[in-house]
């Protein structure tokens, strides 16, 4: 019985070939998007999976309250390391620098890779797979390192790397004491290599009594929480560490655990609570899925119900000769299998076709996983779903027909299959508008926070890693670069499109509460405003003649004067938080000058308070290139340049224009995608109403063709096909407007600068989807009405 189920549905799926393609092309085409959405969502929730105790594995984090703001960070201060320790819960804790750039040299061999210090429980904690090596012994000598099995190779080929040298910086010689696997993609902490924290505290004057320097806020920590032992009273123990340094200015400072499960998709904190993060958009693109592989199965079911009077005679015969429902039921729902099956397989080359395009937009590596079982067992269980899902409405509604009715001729389709027909055509098409609304929506805030004025010319800005041979070096290297010809101005800066360090103004000229003003605080040579191409409000900028004189100088942004409540601030005095050798120290200044804002953070937000200070070094060397040369050839000609006087490094640099535009790396993402799956609703709700327009001008040929004899006109013709479907996306448009601006203007309030949603977009997005209506169904009304009527009443 079963066999000659699969042989009725294979026959019909044939004799009807262009019905079974459209629904074949349609429906594959929205497997195919929930399948590569699906296989994104799981990538992204594999997140940090890879090594074995990530279930234990915890950031140490601190929410600090001051001025009436609640900030969250990552960077904290070495004496908290002490304090974890001691409480019961707490398994392990290693201590670790902020990921930075150095050079790698073994004989011949020099490359540039990102690395971190790190404690000697770090390889515990993170427990990445390692190749060669012992993760407890690895980190012990101070001068050992660690390596990537690519980095090993890159620069020892294939022999055995443990125990060779390796030159950092060009200064310290390193044993390679371990060679961890390749990190994979889908890690939220990365790195290149590792050496010991002790390391750094030995060649680094600056962080030797960072230990017991509770004001110190410039590290990171790691934990690992005991088996069975309970993450929030774990919390509750360390809550308040902070107030162990007797600080009256860190009493509200609230560390807490960060368990590495949430590293990736809950990274947000607002006031102090964990809000989410990246899983908002995974849930979208989930709620995208389901709607584009809804809008799929739903022109199955609209196909297969306006169909209804082709399949009733083969009902009433079935039914005749003692089918029950039950059968009937199975039938059909066995030709959507077969269906479904063949969408599938079309779906899966489909998305094995862009996963290319996929992993190359969304910076991932997602993969389809033909290997594993569970991934066959999933898509056995999706084609079932899908099946049944897109098959269930046709087949209790077909096996519902009396076979009386229909072998005398007298079935008509109901009023109840119009209506239903009508209904998911405007759940169809409102899903659509509103996919086309958010993309344009998600666009245009983009383009909003892109034109936003910088403050600052990106254009031909170009910043390179400084180093110690750089900073030895600095005056020649500068005099060499405004001789090549290529360089119009130089400069040395902590940060470019970014603030590297924060700091805590104390006090200040009319200050009236005991809160101090977070800022950040930014590192700047005398050249640096002309270089970066930043505008003085009032005062001046620092001369560079002196450095005593210009150490006791500031310049502050537009933000911080109006944070401070400052009137004519030039010459005022203020008091801020510098590092030392001995710790952070209040420092008071003078402010020189006022610099216009610029967007140093993110460019959806305000911009924030910033110091900039004197300093011999930086960072970075910043400078601008010529516009009388071509990028490449000033790239060319500068090279040897830096080669000359940083022979350590191979020399990098970062386009600072690049660098800006990837702040917004991650709406692009979402705007792209919003916009091609908003495509792909369109291009399968299209299929199924030209297929419902092709199948009701058939079923009309001849009111039609009686028309025509009594005068009807192609325009009159055309109106009766199409006014039904203009109707109902005009309806789906009412539906899809007020839906899509009550969850785009939630998603807008993420942003501090952001668009006001207008009737624009709206009006446009829904005269859109009615033009494409238009064009969609009238090619089959005007063929219909052209039609010879001779031709369409010659049967009758």
């Amino acid at each position: 019985m079963w066999l000659n189920y699969f042989k009725i549905g294979w026959r019909s799926l044939w004799h009807n070939k262009g019905y079974s393609a459209i629904n074949i092309f349609g429906l594959g085409l929205g497997m195919a998007v929930a399948l590569l959405i699906g296989l994104w969502i799981r990538y992204e929730l594999s997140y940090d999976q890879f090594f074995p105790g990530h279930a234990h594995a915890s950031e140490v984090m601190v929410t600090m309250s001051g001025g009436g703001n609640v900030h969250t960070q990552a960077a904290l201060s070495l004496a908290v390391k002490n304090e974890l320790e001691k409480v019961t819960g707490v398994e392990r804790v290693a201590e670790s620098n902020w990921p930075e750039a150095s050079s790698l040299i073994v004989g011949d061999k020099k490359i540039s890779q990102f690395g971190m210090g790190v404690g000697e429980d770090f390889l515990r904690i993170l427990d990445y797979p390692m190749i060669a090596g012992s993760r407890e012994l690895a980190l012990k000598d101070p001068n050992s390192i660690v390596l990537t099995a690519s980095n090993a190779k890159s620069l020892f080929g294939d022999a055995d790397p443990i125990g060779r040298m390796v030159k950092v910086d060009n200064q310290y010689d390193m044993k390679v004491t371990g060679v961890l696997a390749d990190i994979p993609s889908n890690a939220s902490v990365t790195f290149n290599y590792l050496v010991p924290f002790s390391f750094l505290e030995r060649t680094r004057s600056w962080m030797q009594g960072a230990r017991t320097q509770w004001p110190n806020n410039s590290f990171r920590m790691w934990a690992s929480v005991r088996p069975g032992a309970s993450l929030e009273a774990v919390n509750d123990q360390i809550a308040h560490v902070y107030r162990l340094s007797g600080d009256v200015n860190m009493k509200d400072f609230i560390t807490f655990l960060h368990p590495a499960s949430r590293w990736h998709l809950f990274s947000e904190f607002k006031n102090g609570v964990n809000t989410g993060g990246f899983i908002d958009y995974v849930r979208m693109f989930s709620l995208i899925g389901f709607l584009v592989l809804l809008i799929a199965c739903i022109n199955f079911m609209n196909l297969a119900t306006a169909r209804s009077d082709k399949r009733a005679r083969e009902v009433g015969v079935r039914k005749a000769v003692g089918s029950g429902r039950r059968e009937i039921i199975f039938q059909f729902l066995i030709e959507s299998f077969l269906l479904t099956v063949i969408a599938f397989l079309f779906g899966l080359l489909l998305v094995q076709v862009v996963l290319p395009w996929f992993n190359k937009l969304a910076e991932c590596e997602v993969a389809i996983p033909f290997g594993s079982a569970w991934f066959w067992v999933c898509m056995g269980l999706y084609m079932a779903i899908t099946g049944v899902l897109a098959g269930s409405r046709p087949a209790f509604y077909l096996s519902a027909f009396r076979p009386v009715k229909v072998l005398k001729g007298s079935f008509k389709t109901g009023e109840g299959s119009t209506v239903g027909r009508k209904a998911l055509v405007v759940l169809q098409f409102a899903s659509s508008v509103a996919l086309i609304i958010a993309s344009v929506i998600i666009y245009q805030q983009i383009r909003h926070a892109q034109r936003r004025p910088k403050g600052y010319d990106p254009v031909r800005l170009v910043s390179t890693d400084n180093t110690a041979d750089l900073s030895k070096n600095y005056k020649a290297l500068r005099a060499d670069l405004l001789a090549s010809g290529v360089v119009e101005d130089v400069a040395l800066g902590s940060g470019a499109t970014w603030v590297d360090s924060h700091t805590m103004i104390g006090s200040w000229p009319g200050k009236v509460t005991a809160d101090l003003l977070g800022t950040g605080i930014i590192g700047v040579d005398n050249d640096y405003f002309s270089t970066m191409g930043m505008s003085m409000k009032e005062g001046h900028n620092f001369n560079g003649l002196d450095p005593d004189a210009d150490s006791a100088k500031i310049i502050v942004n537009e933000a911080a004067l109006g944070a401070m409540g400052l009137k004519d601030p030039v010459g005022k005095l203020i008091r801020y938080y510098v590092g030392s050798d001995h710790g952070p120290v209040m420092k008071e200044a003078a402010i020189i000058g006022v610099v216009k804002n610029a967007i140093m953070e993110s460019p959806y937000a305000p911009v924030a308070p910033a110091l900039f200070q004197h300093q011999w070094g930086g960072s970075y060397v910043v400078y601008r290139l010529s516009d009388k040369v071509s990028p490449v050839e000033a790239i060319r000609r500068l090279t040897p340049i830096f080669e000359k006087y940083n022979p350590g490094f191979p020399y990098s640099y970062h386009f600072v224009d690049v660098d800006y535009a990837s702040k917004f790396q991650l709406e692009n993402l979402v705007g792209t995608l919003a916009a091609v799956f908003a495509g792909l609703t369109i291009l399968i709700s299209c299929l199924g109403l030209f297929a419902l327009a092709t199948y009701m001008a058939t079923q009309r040929t001849r009111e039609i063709g009686i028309r025509k004899v009594l005068g009807a006109t192609v325009w009159q013709l055309w109106m009766l096909l199409s006014k039904d479907f203009l109707v109902l996306v005009g309806g789906s448009c009412l539906l899809a407007v007020p839906v899509a601006w009550l969850l785009l203007q939630h998603w807008l309030e993420q942003f501090n600068y952001r668009i006001h949603l207008g009737a624009g977009v709206f009006l446009l997005a829904s005269g859109g989807a009615l033009v494409i209506t238009i064009c969609t169904i009238s090619y089959q009304a005007i063929r219909a009405a052209t039609t010879d009527p001779v031709k369409s009443l010659r049967t009758e």
